[in-house]
């Protein structure tokens, strides 16, 4: 059984940092697409970044340049390495796997209706 588990939110300061980590347990993620997604209370929930199976990456414009997504090279560990976080960063974080084709690409904008095998969610909060 597929299960995917978040870790690593918090309560940080705007300018601070936090790195995210997802652990897959059941499968691996070297043969799919795998992405972040956020969701703020009231909104719609947001492709963050995504990772390719040839490691090409994806993000969204709001966090080019600040966000980071990686994975080890057992992919067993999805990370999402944010800094200079700004309130506007303030949400509940999603590991998922695409689950459309081309499932191994991860073509933008990502959009959740391509994912599925979300996780718990992660809460990372910015204060100003």
């Amino acid at each position: 059984q597929v299960q995917l588990v978040e870790s690593g939110g918090g309560s940080v300061q705007a300018g601070g940092s936090l790195r995210l980590s997802c652990a897959a347990s059941g499968y691996t993620y070297n043969h799919y697409c795998m992405a972040w997604f956020r969701q703020a209370p009231g909104k719609e929930r947001e492709g963050v970044a995504g990772i390719a199976t040839d490691g090409d990456t994806t993000y969204a414009d709001s966090v080019k340049g600040r966000f980071t997504i990686s994975k080890d090279e057992a992919g067993n560990i999805l990370y999402l390495q944010m800094n200079d976080l700004t309130p506007e960063d303030t949400a509940m974080y999603y590991c998922a796997q695409r689950r459309t084709y081309p499932a191994s690409r991860c073509p933008g904008p990502l959009g959740s209706r391509d994912f599925g095998y979300w996780g718990q969610g992660t809460q990372v909060t910015v204060s100003s």
